[in-house]
């Protein structure tokens, strides 16, 4: 999957933010209507309250003004049941937010695993505090504006029906503290991310330390990492002061846009009463302020203030660390090159040297090998001879000692995660099946297949049954369900519908049974384009075309027969799997093949393999 880095890292917050509430409409219009329900004390406090002052307590009536506070009390009561059903409808939403961004911290170390760049714990933090600071910031926020949308337009709607001569007075202080609050989230933060940028180096020079511990100890270097680690630790708790300082301004914009309207209110009483206000109005307007205005920007002001400050930062960290997916190319209008235009996807290795650490016995000693575009290879020898070792040679996740590897003319190891994803798939032996749908699995390295492609892969590789069993291309997959063999059929499968000409299957079938490996196997050789099959069964060199054989420094390889032939271990290994004779002649199809591949000599292997003729 290819990502990019948005110009503006903010930019894509709204979206994703608003994104879980556009995706489920109905539970959108049954949060809607709750909090309306919820509403209802903010709405109807102030003209309640008048009322009872009104025609109760002041006409001299004291048990109809209790009667109308009774309803108020009913409307509390109203709007308590109406916040205990929002709360569900809210985990509703945050929690697939919270899974969706646990599934981009995870895939992105997983890139940055495929790439090559070291992975550091501050990735660690981003998946455990980070996350989780986000889920509980992003309901919190959710909360904090939908309360404060509420009750505020609840409480200014009824001073509009009780006294709308009040509104010049509660209106211009509400917005100039709410102004003043969102000039100072900037600068709140600037001071936020400070600190969560401050976590993370903490938790990587922490991490390094331990990961070091040993050779710390044993060059005396404690005294150097504690300073330097000292050093971050005082740089983070240096972050959160300066973050603490800026907290308190909260409380001016509190007292501007929630007490000033009481304060003027309360001073402009005696000209609103001989302007013909009653006192209920008066004292239902205070109520609207009061029990309204003033508990809904104080919750906005230190929600936003905190629970927000954390989401923008926090999520923004995230977005920086792991892009969003760049959308899919636009189809080109330049033709097509030629099939004789286009390089070969031929794989090339010369003189290729690989030992796993400086003073390790080569793994790998001067191998030359040429595999041509269209061939199948199978790739034998005793357990640890390096079979495993050349398939991470030729995909590019190991680099070479010494010597040069091509294919399709490039260095594997030289290309981007993308390109090379385009140039060649590698299926392990312990097969990747992530939590999702059994469509997202399939279509990981195709996003754009139609479901009938994907049904001809899964098809062609023998996991019908099981994508049967599971209950069809839109079932949820949970791979702890499922066994080894079984991921390793939807792994065959993805591998099947990807578009990389060159498949390497690194003992991709050992846990199939043998037949089931056979049609797997099969479907690939008949898929356009090079298989290279490390093989744990000899059947499936008797099933491909050429055969490598690792012995040592030996490398032989051509036709079965020919390597029949030419090595003894080959010999020993079918004369074990089969009590039949090795063939003498070619079988069918391998008249074309070069009988000449020369073994090793003078220190260096050559098996170079002939180009398949169709």
């Amino acid at each position: 999957m290819n990502v990019r880095t948005p110009r503006d890292p903010l930019l894509p917050l709204f979206p994703l933010l608003v994104a879980p509430l556009r995706a489920r409409p109905g539970l959108l219009l049954r949060l809607i209507l709750w909090s309306l329900v919820e509403a209802v004390p903010a709405l109807l406090a102030g003209h309640l309250v008048a009322r009872a002052v009104d025609h109760g307590f002041a006409a001299g009536h004291p048990l109809r003004g209790l009667g109308w506070l009774a309803l108020m009390g009913l409307g509390v009561f109203a709007g308590a049941w109406g916040t205990r059903q929002a709360y569900p409808l809210l985990a509703r939403v945050v929690e697939p937010f919270r899974d969706d961004l646990v599934r981009r911290v995870a895939a992105g170390a997983l890139h940055q695993a495929v790439a090559g760049h070291p992975v550091d714990a501050s990735g660690v933090s981003r998946l455990t505090l980070q996350v989780e600071m986000v889920r509980e910031a992003y309901a919190g926020v959710l909360m904090v504006v939908r309360g404060f949308l509420l009750t505020v337009g609840g409480a200014l709607l009824g001073m509009v029906f009780l006294a709308p001569s009040v509104l010049p007075l509660v209106l211009p202080p509400l917005l100039a503290g709410l102004g003043l609050f969102l000039a100072l989230l900037r600068r709140m933060a600037g001071a936020q991310r400070d600190v969560i940028v401050a976590d993370e180096r903490v938790a990587e020079a922490a991490g390094a330390a331990c990961a070091a511990a040993r050779d710390i100890t044993a060059c005396g270097a404690e005294d150097g990492v504690r300073d330097r680690l000292a050093e971050r630790i005082d740089a983070q708790a240096a972050a959160a002061r300066r973050l603490a300082v800026l907290m308190p301004a909260r409380v001016l914009c509190l007292a501007v846009a929630g007490w000033l309207p009481l304060l003027l209110l309360l001073v402009a009483a005696p000209g609103l009463r001989s302007g013909g206000l009653t006192t209920g109005a008066v004292l239902g307007a205070a109520t609207y302020v009061t029990g309204g205005l003033q508990p809904a920007v104080r919750s906005l002001i230190q929600g936003l203030g905190g629970s927000g400050l954390r989401l923008a930062v926090a999520l923004r960290r995230i977005l920086e660390a792991h892009p969003l997916p760049a959308p899919p190319p636009a189809p080109s209008t330049r033709p097509r090159a030629s099939a004789s235009a286009r390089p070969a996807h031929d794989v090339v290795l010369t003189a290729v040297t690989f030992a796993y650490g400086a003073h390790a016995a080569p793994v790998l000693r001067d191998l030359d090998l040429t595999v041509p575009e269209g061939a199948h290879l199978a790739v034998v020898g005793p357990s640890g001879i390096g079979k495993s070792t050349l398939a991470g040679l030729i995909c590019g996740t190991l680099r070479p000692d010494r010597g040069r590897i091509l294919v399709a003319g490039r260095p594997p190891a030289a290309l981007s995660p993308a390109d090379r994803s385009a140039v060649r798939v590698l299926v392990p032996q312990e097969a990747y099946v992530f939590s999702g749908g059994l469509m997202e699995n399939l279509c990981l390295l195709r996003p754009d297949a139609g479901e009938d492609e994907v049904t001809a892969a899964v098809t062609a590789v023998g996991a019908a049954p099981l994508v049967t069993r599971l209950g069809g291309l839109g079932a949820q997959v949970d791979p702890a369900a499922l066994s080894s063999g079984e991921r390793q059929q939807i792994a065959l499968a993805r591998a099947y519908l990807s578009p990389a000409p060159l498949v390497v299957l690194d003992e991709a079938t050992c846990h199939l049974d043998p037949a089931a490996e056979a049609r797997a196997e099969e479907a690939f050789a008949r898929r356009p384009g090079s298989l290279v099959v490390i093989a744990h069964r000899i059947s499936s060199a008797l099933r491909a075309r050429h055969v490598l054989v690792l012995d040592g420094d030996r490398a032989v390889g051509g036709a079965h027969h020919e390597v029949l032939r030419r090595s003894p271990l080959y010999r020993d290994l079918v004369g074990h799997w089969s009590d039949e004779a090795p063939p003498e002649t070619p079988p069918d199809g391998a008249a074309g093949d070069d009988p000449g591949a020369p073994a090793a000599r003078g220190g260096t292997v050559r098996a170079t393999l002939p180009r398949s003729r169709s």
